[in-house]
């Protein structure tokens, strides 16, 4: 199978509501429940080529804090581990956004 670019479903906000509030219920508080990758750091994974969306790796810091790895796809399902990896994303708490369905 290949990647064409279109890979992943829409939700509505009540289904990730629920799925965050699940997430929140099963961490200690000040736990991170998010994490925020700027748009130009982003594009510059999408606009390698043969990029046809990022994958997003779960991992640990070197402060043994949960941390996403972000990386291009190719349409072959590879990863595009020669081009842009992004990690170090601002994380929630403390950069959250105001109190909504998601977060709160």
């Amino acid at each position: 199978m290949s990647f064409n670019g279109n890979e992943g479903e829409f939700i509505t906000l009540e289904e990730g509501a629920a799925m965050t509030a699940s997430y929140r219920s099963s961490v200690q508080p000040g736990t991170v429940i998010g994490q925020f990758v700027g748009r130009e750091k982003l594009m510059q994974i999408l606009n390698q080529p043969n990029c046809m969306g990022v994958r997003l790796y779960y991992g640990l810091n070197d402060k043994n804090e949960n941390s996403i790895v972000a990386v291009g796809v190719d349409s072959n399902e590879n990863d595009l581990t020669n081009g842009y990896i992004i990690n170090d994303m601002a994380k929630c708490p403390p950069r959250c956004s105001k109190q909504n369905l998601l977060n709160s």
